[in-house]
């Protein structure tokens, strides 16, 4: 039994031996990589104390404008403003903060197009070689009625003007280079939907409208040009707002970034939300200053007020009227310009909850504009509806979505609206009255409205513009400055 005993503790004391050699020499072996530079082990203290990593979250905003940002949030949840040098998607030229505002100014590069291309359009006529009319001293003005909705080139144009006679460069949030190759984007300042809209019938001694001339020598110019070329119209801005506006050039124009009211008459591989921006219309009612009312005192429960028959996706404009007109706290009416019909709308809405924003012959239209113009909280109606600034501004917090399929449904639509609760409506109605300027357009420009907004847009797709220009010339021949200032070409290699 002894010797048994003997034998156990033996083969228990070499066992120990041999582990305490094997620590020794790990031990020995880690000390010689550590000596040499070689990467050391991880030390687990470090992980169990050391704070993680930051990450982004987004919450909901208190700021007035109305807007999401991004807070930094610690790996114990609590919650830290971003120092200043981790704010924003960039730290370089047109960076933007979390809000979607950008850090410096978007730098464009506008083509000194002739005037019949743009104020000519609005029968501005210039003095000697002038291109461009003096806005310190006149400002070419732009037709009323429903020309005026699609007018966002007008107000683009004006604010890149504009940014050559600021006090305050510094303060802009796009400002005009006179060099193409300091440039982010190339502007095109055609205005395209006046064009459509005054110049797109065709006289009896024409043979071509005068729309689908300028098209013609718009597309003729463009691609001959070393910006287009050089980057395969990719980071040029071609405005296009009315669906109807562009018809013939959008084809060969098509990758460059379009600015739209929707893609309704677009195929897919021509206009996306991937490559291009969608503008807000400008809105035809008056704005609703020094709003007073409440969920009481606007006494029509849901407003619709003009045309009933649409084709196309429209459909469901005519089969809402059957299903509503004979709710007595529903105004439900066809509605023109005629008699005062866009002051008479306007009156409507302002007295209306709800306001409904149906598809009719494209996916958008400007009753949503005037809807948040009016504090009219929207019902949006539209599957096919695409939002501007949607990628930094949530539409859920002051509009209410309801599929096609279900508001055709019989009673679905009237009892969604009415269960909707005081409490609720009123906090959508708060949020209106917050993002209205977002959609103002107006010059000069004012932080935060529709003129600033879709510059940020703009701004928001340079990275992914300048990876497709990269990447576009991967194997293919590159079209580069050459020293007389003209371009050359550099073959790609013969292996590819």
């Amino acid at each position: 039994m002894a010797e048994k005993q003997s034998s156990s503790a033996a083969r228990k004391s070499f066992f120990a031996l041999f582990l305490t050699t094997i620590v020794l020499f790990v031990l020995s072996w880690l000390f010689v990589l550590r000596s040499t530079g070689r990467p050391r082990p991880l030390d687990r203290k470090v992980l169990t104390t050391q704070k993680l990593p930051t990450v982004f979250h987004h919450v909901k905003s208190q700021s007035s404008n109305g807007l999401s940002r991004a807070i930094l949030v610690n790996n114990g949840g609590r919650e830290e403003e971003p120092p200043k040098s981790e704010q924003g998607f960039q730290d370089k030229d047109g960076a933007m903060n979390c809000n979607g505002n950008v850090k410096e100014p978007l730098k464009i590069f506008m083509y000194d197009l002739d005037p019949e291309f743009h104020f000519g359009l609005l029968d501005w006529k210039p003095q000697g070689d002038r291109i461009w009319p003096d806005i310190r001293t006149e400002i070419p003005p732009y037709p009323e009625g429903l020309n005026l909705q699609h007018s966002i080139e007008y107000w683009l144009t004006l604010d890149l003007l504009a940014s050559e006679i600021s006090d305050n460069p510094n303060n802009r949030v796009a400002m005009r280079v006179q060099n193409s190759s300091e440039a982010d984007l190339i502007f095109v300042p055609f205005f395209s939907s006046l064009s459509y809209n005054r110049f797109s019938k065709q006289n009896p001694h024409q043979k071509k409208s005068v729309n689908k001339v300028l098209q013609a020598k718009l597309v003729k110019f463009l691609t001959a040009q070393k910006e287009w070329k050089m980057s395969g119209g990719r980071d040029h801005i071609v405005l296009a707002h009315h669906p109807n506006s562009m018809l013939d050039a959008r084809m060969q124009l098509w990758p460059s970034i379009f600015i739209l009211a929707d893609f309704g008459r677009y195929p897919l591989n021509i206009a996306n939300v991937d490559k291009d921006v969608i503008a807000p219309y400008k809105h035809m009612v008056e704005s609703y200053a020094n709003d007073t009312s409440d969920f009481d005192s606007r006494q029509t429960l849901l407003f619709f007020q003009g045309s009933i028959y649409r084709k196309d996706g429209g459909f469901a404009r005519q089969e809402l009227f059957y299903l509503l007109k004979d709710e007595k706290d529903v105004h439900f009416a066809f509605g023109s310009l005629k008699n005062n019909g866009v002051i008479k709308a306007g009156q409507g809405m302002r007295l209306s909850k709800f306001c409904l924003n149906i598809a009719g012959d494209t996916p958008s239209s400007n009753r949503l504009f005037d809807a948040i113009a009016s504090h009219c909280v929207p019902v949006i109606i539209s599957d096919d509806i695409e939002l501007p600034y949607e990628d930094i501004l949530d539409y859920s917090e002051f509009c209410v979505f309801v599929r096609t399929s279900d508001a055709v449904k019989e009673n679905f639509l009237i009892n969604l609206i009415r269960s909707i609760r005081k409490e609720e409506w009123t906090q959508m109605w708060e949020k209106l009255k917050e993002v209205e300027a977002l959609f103002e357009y107006q010059y000069p420009a004012k932080d935060g409205d529709a003129v600033q907004m879709i510059w940020q847009s703009l701004a928001r797709k340079v990275p992914g513009v300048k990876m497709k220009i990269n990447k576009s010339r991967r194997y293919s021949d590159a079209v580069v400055p050459g020293k007389d200032g003209g371009l050359r070409s550099i073959p790609a290699p013969k292996n590819f």
